[in-house]
């Protein structure tokens, strides 16, 4: 009975994956929204926490999130975009979360660090079969 159990288990092995990657895009979704209405504010705020090169790193951040709203929901180059999200994780928890400790409720880095692993998790596993990148290996 439970060697069936494990077996039905198995077979649903995709399913996290495409929820990672939903979860992930949807999360991401109002963070790229706020940087795209608002560029210059972003790159501005950049700068005043010492990041730098500030407009080129608020491009090259919005740029990430945005990709990684439409390809995480696709399934499509999952792992490729999880590589420079999961640098704009670290870069999001140590220039502004770490200092508030490990509480989400505290502005902390709970979520970001949760999104790291998330992305991680996708980087090694990919997308799972219900996804583009499936699609198109399986062509290959």
């Amino acid at each position: 009975m439970l060697q069936k159990l494990y077996h039905t288990l198995s077979s649903l092995k995709d399913l996290p994956l495409l929820f990672l990657r939903l979860i992930l895009a949807f999360g991401f979704y109002e963070p790229a929204m706020m940087k795209l209405k608002d560029i210059n504010g972003i790159a501005e705020w950049f700068k005043s926490i010492g990041i730098p090169m500030p407009v080129l790193n608020a491009y090259l951040a919005t740029f990430t999130e945005v990709a990684g709203v439409i390809l995480l929901t696709l399934g499509l180059f999952t792992r490729l975009i999880s590589i420079p999200l999961m640098i704009t994780m670290l870069v999001a928890i140590f220039t502004v979360h770490f200092a508030n400790g490990f509480a989400a409720g505290n502005n902390g880095y709970e979520i970001p660090l949760y999104y790291l692993i998330m992305l991680f998790a996708l980087l090694i596993y990919g997308s799972g079969k219900y996804s583009l990148d499936y699609f198109i290996e399986k062509k290959h």
